[in-house]
């Protein structure tokens, strides 16, 4: 049986200080909190006067960590394995599938528990993930009933991709950007959710970051805020 757990996180207002009409969740990596990404919101709330930024905290705690939060367990991800043998990627985003499927449900109920307490339909609302935040956004946001506005992957994957096409149920726009020095999610992992979402009939674009490390750059949070007034605006 899936557990649902209440979600909550930091929150900005619309800048304009009327009531929302968009929604952007941001969806952190892991060890991090909502506090992690909420900063984003000053960034990208010029061009989004009349949007509600969230950042919800993962469900559970990082075991050990009194601060970090997860969306699911990372103790079998090896990214040095994935650096020396990229033939183990497919299994290595297989095996997280599961647990993306449980966080799921609990990210699923608090997406729709926002649109609502804001009386807002999908196609206002758009998804920003950063590392395993992204796994989540992807995951969630293209089984969604009807499309979000679109979906931001930063430094992530995509997991569950063998059963996509199955189970996909919208096809909003989706941006992926990603360092082609990221230590910790290796740039190939763009490139297969790249291939994956395109085979899945998603417009998904990509941009790489030369000698970015596991991080968002000027550069990203640049295309990020177009992308997002874009298909918000």
């Amino acid at each position: 049986m899936t557990t649902i757990r209440r979600l909550d996180g930091p929150r900005v207002s619309p800048a304009e200080g009327s009531p929302a009409r968009q929604l952007v969740v941001l969806l952190h990596g892991y060890g991090a909190d909502g506090n992690d990404l909420i900063e984003l919101a000053g960034i990208w709330r010029r061009r989004l006067p009349a949007t509600e930024f969230v950042a919800p905290n993962a469900p559970e705690r990082v075991p050990g960590s009194p601060f970090g939060c997860q969306w699911f367990s990372l103790d079998r991800y090896d990214p040095e394995q994935l650096r020396r043998d990229p033939r183990h990627a497919a299994d290595t985003y297989r095996a997280m599938e599961f647990g993306a499927r449980a966080a799921a449900a609990s990210l699923e109920a608090f997406l729709a528990a926002e649109l609502a307490r804001l009386g807002l339909s999908d196609d206002r609302l758009a998804l920003i993930g950063f590392s395993q935040g992204t796994m989540m956004a992807l995951h969630c946001g293209l089984r969604r009933p009807a499309a979000p506005a679109g979906i931001v992957g930063f430094s992530g994957a995509l997991v569950g991709g063998d059963a996509l096409a199955e189970e996909i149920s919208c096809q909003p726009p989706v941006l992926l950007i990603h360092g082609d020095a990221d230590p910790v999610v290796p740039v190939q992992a763009m490139f297969s959710a790249a291939n994956g979402l395109a085979a899945a009939g998603i417009g998904v674009q990509w941009h790489l970051c030369p000698g970015l490390a596991h991080g968002i750059d000027e550069t990203g949070l640049e295309l990020a805020g177009r992308a997002l007034q874009s298909w918000l605006a």
